[in-house]
């Protein structure tokens, strides 16, 4: 089960920060986890809640750019935000393209997955770059959405932890799904989703996570992807 540092090493830096990316990667997470909008000016910012208006304060926010090379080599969750009950949502999808041309300046595609909770804008990202992974974030997995996503293409569906269960896994493994789990800080809750075979769990304490997983983890190969 890969380890995800959610938000970067959010436990102990500042979230969807330089600093906690850079503290990821020291503690040895197999990747991040990390937030982007579109900013009215262009530019894609870091950040989980919505952009505020301020300048100021939007200058103060890591960059796309920032926060990968932060992440030196780690795998790398973009979730684009861009739900329409949010301010700042855009139809039109115009995020898709400089996410994706700005993954692709960072390094091989096997790096990146692209999520998000809104359907349209993975469904552009996988028709604008198919050979990204990309993944449909929910809170809970129906059979409905589990054979919506297979059949799209996408490569793995991203359920809350609560809803996780030995079959809900089972079920998307035979779709073809891989499944990353968010968020996990439970010492035995994370060697519950390691023992029915989760594939990469969201963490705030990516550190905590390594430990509890030692001695069952072996060497990490994976990419993201469908499970074999």
């Amino acid at each position: 089960m890969l380890v995800i540092a959610h938000r970067g090493a959010s436990a102990a830096a500042i979230e969807n920060s330089v600093a906690a990316f850079e503290l990821a990667d020291a503690m040895g997470a197999d990747g991040v986890e990390l937030d982007v909008r579109l900013a009215p000016d262009g530019r894609l910012l870091v950040k989980h809640d919505p952009l505020p208006g301020d300048v100021a304060v939007l200058d103060s926010l890591p960059t796309l750019d920032d926060a990968l090379v932060a992440c030196g080599d780690m795998l790398v969750n973009v979730e684009i935000k861009n739900s329409a009950d949010e301010p700042g949502h855009d139809p039109s999808g115009a995020v898709v393209a400089p996410t994706i041309e700005t993954l692709r300046r960072h390094g091989a595609a096997d790096r990146w997955i692209i999520s998000s909770f809104d359907w349209e804008t993975i469904q552009r990202c996988r028709r604008a770059a198919p050979d990204i992974a990309t993944a449909y974030l929910v809170s809970e997995a129906t059979n409905e959405t589990i054979e919506r996503t297979a059949a799209a293409g996408h490569r793995a569906l991203h359920p809350g932890e609560t809803s996780v269960t030995a079959d809900l896994v089972q079920r998307c493994h035979d779709a073809g799904l891989a499944v990353n789990t968010w968020t996990c800080n439970d010492v035995r809750r994370l060697r519950e989703l390691a023992d029915v075979a989760v594939d990469g769990v969201c963490t705030d304490v990516p550190d905590v996570a390594l430990a509890a997983l030692a001695n069952e983890r072996g060497a990490i190969t994976a990419r993201w992807g469908r499970p074999a």
